[in-house]
C-alpha cells in the first residue's frame, strides 16, 4: 500500500472514549443536574447517538475486517494499483486497537500468505507483500537470476512470456510473466529484465518472531530485501478478496476483478 494515512483505528478509539465517557458522566453525576433544553444536554445526546456506532465501528474494524486500496503496483501481477480489497483482521491474532499487542492468537502467517502489516519504518504506513520466509528459514535471493531460495531450496520458477497487462507507470519492455512455486504455493510473478533495485538483505535467517515478505512485481518492490524483515506484531491482516476496483482507464476490465479471490 505504500502510502502514509490518517489514523482512523486511534481516532475512532479516541471518539469512543470521549463519546462513552461523556454518557456514564451523565448517568453517574449529570442526569439529574442539568435540564433537557441546556447546552449541555444537547451534548449529552450527541454523545449517546455516536458511541454505539463508533463502538461498532471500532470493534469490526479492529477484530473482523478493514478494507483498504492498493495504491502502488509492487504486488502487479497478484493486485493492480485500484484494486479495493478485504483484509481478515484475526487471521494473525485478535489485536488491541491502536496499541496492537496480541489479545487472542488466532493462527500465524503460512508460507504464501498476502499479508497487510505496517511499516516498520514508519507505523503510520500499511505495506501489503507476500510471506516467503518464515521464523527459522534461510532466505537467499540472487538479483541477477532473480532467483530466491528458502533453506538451500531453489523456488522453482516457470517462465510464462512477456507481460501484456496493465503496468501502470511501469515500462513494459522486458517485463516478464513467470509462475513461481513457493515450496507447495504457486502464484504468478514478474521480473523486469536489466532492471535492479539497490537490495540491502539478500541472504539472511529469519529470527523467531519476524517475517521475510516479497512484493510480486519482484523488481518494483520496496520489501524485506530493501528494509527488512517483518515483526509479528506489526501483521495487520490476511489480505483475502478484491471486493471492487476502480480505474477510469479500463472499466470494465476493472469490474472483472471484483469478487477475485487473492492467492
Amino acid at each position: 500500500m505504500n502510502e502514509i494515512h490518517f489514523d482512523f483505528e486511534a481516532f475512532l478509539a479516541l471518539a469512543t472514549l470521549i463519546s462513552g465517557g461523556i454518557v456514564l458522566f451523565y448517568h453517574l453525576v449529570l442526569k439529574n443536574r442539568i435540564t433537557p433544553d441546556s447546552a449541555t444536554a444537547h451534548v449529552v445526546d450527541f454523545a449517546r447517538s455516536i458511541f454505539p456506532l463508533v463502538l461498532v465501528v471500532l470493534l469490526v474494524r479492529s477484530f473482523v475486517f478493514e478494507p483498504f486500496r492498493i495504491p502502488s503496483s509492487s504486488m502487479m501481477p497478484t493486485l493492480l494499483t485500484g484494486d479495493f480489497i478485504y483484509v481478515n483482521k484475526s487471521a494473525y491474532g485478535l489485536k488491541m486497537p491502536v496499541f496492537h499487542g496480541t489479545l487472542i492468537e488466532t493462527g500465524h502467517p503460512k508460507r504464501g500468505d498476502v499479508a497487510v502489516f505496517r511499516y516498520p519504518k514508519d507505523q503510520s504506513q500499511d505495506y501489503i507483500k507476500r510471506i516467503v520466509g518464515l521464523p527459522g528459514d534461510r532466505i537467499h535471493y540472487d538479483p541477477v537470476r532473480k532467483q530466491l531460495t528458502i533453506n538451500g531450496t531453489v523456488v522453482p520458477q516457470e517462465v510464462i512470456g512477456p507481460y501484456t497487462g496493465f503496468h501502470d507507470d511501469i515500462d513494459p519492455r522486458g517485463l516478464i510473466l513467470k509462475k513461481e512455486n513457493l515450496l507447495g504455493v504457486e502464484h504468478d510473478i514478474l521480473t523486469h529484465n536489466n532492471h535492479y533495485y539497490p537490495y540491502n538483505y539478500l541472504d539472511l535467517t529469519v529470527p523467531e518472531g519476524y517475517y521475510f515478505a516479497m512484493g510480486d512485481n519482484r523488481d518494483h518492490s520496496a520489501d524485506s530485501r530493501v528494509w527488512g524483515l517483518v515483526p509479528e506484531r506489526n501483521l495487520v491482516g490476511k489480505a483475502k478478496y478484491i471486493w471492487m476496483h476502480w480505474r477510469l482507464s479500463d472499466f470494465w476490465e476493472g469490474l472483472k476483478r471484483i469478487g477475485t479471490k487473492i492467492s
